[in-house]
């Protein structure tokens, strides 16, 4: 890359790095190339000090994460509308534990986390339970007498490590059967890292109607229980049901149609 092409990108903001990732599609120079990897190296830091202590050097972590990066540089596709760290994100975790796999290593969760996240599931029962809704952060923290920190931190490490069956079903509270988490999400991997891109999920919840923007996101990001949110709403719960899994279908479609 030259010294003139290096002071010229400097200045780019990010509909620049934008125009440039159309550029690289079009042309795959490898100076633009080159300049991809080094501005998004961040990416791979951070998720690589992710997977540090867990039996592997740093140095290895970071040089595999950075592999992926690049493959995920090569793979983007801008016209799909996602952000390039949304994109990048699960294909560099994938390389990380592809890695572990490889080496014969598992990513075993800290101790400390482990018994804070069995904690958690106890403490989620019980309030539950008391509550008669769905307990918050803050209601779980002050139950474990821990702080809001540490909760999540537990919560979103017991996420990291712990794979989700495809098996476990959630109950419609409908006539109709109940729903398979693979129903949701389909059978292939790339549909999984789809589904937790925030882009995606942005963008999808803009073509929601009020009140499925109101379901769709109390159920899932404030966890509320379909109960109260038929209360608030006064509607049935069956009603909140059938919308909960009206939306999930087009969260389904919107995505499949992403990846054609």
């Amino acid at each position: 890359m030259s010294i003139s092409y290096q002071s010229e990108i400097k200045e780019m903001d990010k509909e620049d790095i934008k125009a440039l990732f159309r550029k690289y599609k079009k042309t795959k120079d490898k100076s633009i190339r080159d300049f991809l990897i080094e501005k998004h190296l961040y990416i791979a830091e951070i998720l690589a000090k992710k997977y540090a202590n867990r039996g592997i050097e740093y140095d290895d972590i970071y040089q595999v994460a950075s592999l992926g990066l690049i493959y995920a540089i090569d793979r983007y596709d801008i016209d799909k509308g996602y952000e390039f760290s949304s994109f990048a994100t699960p294909t560099i975790i994938g390389e990380i534990k592809k890695y572990f796999r490889d080496k014969g290593w598992t990513i075993k969760v800290p101790r400390r986390i482990q018994e804070l996240s069995k904690k958690i599931n106890n403490a989620r029962n019980v309030l539950s339970q008391e509550l008669q809704r769905s307990p918050t952060v803050k209601d779980i923290a002050e139950y474990l007498n821990s702080t809001e920190e540490e909760i999540l931190e537990a919560m979103e490490g017991s996420k990291l490590y712990t794979p989700q069956s495809l098996d476990v079903t959630y109950d419609s509270n409908s006539d109709d059967k109940d729903v398979n988490l693979s129903d949701i999400i389909g059978e292939e991997d790339i549909y999984f890292s789809k589904i937790e891109n925030n882009d995606f999920i942005k963008k999808a919840i803009e073509k929601l109607n009020d009140m499925e923007k109101k379901i769709f996101t109390d159920r899932y990001f404030y966890e509320k229980t379909q109960v109260s949110i038929a209360k608030e709403l006064d509607i049935s719960q069956m009603t909140v049901s059938r919308i909960e899994k009206k939306v999930l279908e087009k969260l389904k479609r919107e995505m499949k149609k992403t990846l054609e």
